[in-house]
């Protein structure tokens, strides 16, 4: 942690009360916060998230604190330990994570599909019990596997799920990648690909998690592959392109459109920001984000 960071850190604190539902933002660093509160400018239309490995330096708790006071519904990749602090804030956990192995170990590789059935049959109890509906996956890198007998290994270990999946009201969602900058080898970079595997395992208890910055990578024309693929998408993540920072005037996508056109597919779920904060206030920035996207 830099010596930058260390003093973000310890001005934020300044601004958190102790206990739970008690979060404030009032300190010198954040009156503009304190003076335009986000969640009484928001309109209601978005569910707004936010993905908790892009504030490291934030503790669940402090995080919960912000998302109060920011009207978010819940944070982002978050295992079962950290379930009962997103509890205590009346939070929840919009795409849980804990059952996949890595990134690059997936569902494409049958090697890994014994511990993936015994790890996700696990979690999906976990994740109803606690009363929520999102758990990620990945296929898993390329590592000389062609992409059809990809699809192929896919379907075949999903399968071994999803009657627990649908049964629990559990949807499991794929990520999509770039493998062009961000993850070189990753077989799900392509909505196409992604999408026949929703076709061959015909299930709604099986989805995309579309993301933004990633396809606009991969593929671009995000508006049209949202209104035309809308239905196998089942949660979104934003960050600005290039460098997967702000998604301000610095970077190529249009945020406020990309939003109203998955408010017109009719989806009600939550948009989870995903963008790693490089100004001194990383909590500005996620403010202004959270209202560039509230349309």
């Amino acid at each position: 942690m830099g010596t930058k960071n260390k003093i973000q850190r310890r001005d934020l604190l300044k601004t958190l009360a102790v206990g739970a539902g008690s979060a404030f933002l009032g300190s010198t660093a954040f009156s503009k916060l304190e003076a335009n509160q986000v969640s009484e400018k928001l309109k209601g239309n978005i569910n707004h998230t936010v993905c908790k490995w892009c504030y490291p330096d934030l503790s669940l708790e402090e995080l919960c604190q912000v998302a109060n006071e920011f009207g978010l519904v819940g944070i982002d990749l978050v295992d079962p330990t950290g379930w009962s602090t997103l509890k205590k804030y009346n939070l929840i956990s919009t795409m849980c994570e804990g059952a996949e192995i890595s990134l690059t170990e997936g569902f494409n590789n049958p090697k890994y599909h014994d511990i993936l059935v015994e790890n996700y049959t696990k979690h999906i109890k976990l994740v109803a019990e606690a009363g929520y509906t999102n758990l990620i996956c990945f296929s898993g890198n390329r590592a000389g596997i062609d992409d059809e007998t990809g699809l192929q290994n896919c379907v075949d270990g999903l399968k071994k799920i999803l009657p627990l999946a649908e049964q629990h009201g559990v949807i499991i969602q794929m990520e999509l990648f770039n493998s062009k900058v961000d993850h070189p080898d990753y077989m799900c970079d392509n909505t196409s690909w992604g999408i026949e595997l929703c076709k061959r395992l015909n299930s709604p208890n099986f989805k995309l998690l579309y993301d933004i910055y990633h396809m606009q990578i991969s593929e671009g024309d995000i508006i049209r592959t949202i209104t035309d693929n809308h239905h196998y998408f089942g949660h979104y993540h934003t960050a600005g392109v290039p460098g997967r920072n702000e998604i301000d005037s610095t970077q190529e996508l249009n945020y406020p459109a990309i939003m109203k056109a998955i408010l017109k597919t009719g989806y009600s779920g939550a948009v989870a920001q995903e963008f790693i904060p490089t100004a001194d206030n990383p909590l500005e920035s996620l403010k202004d984000s959270i209202l560039i996207c509230d349309v």
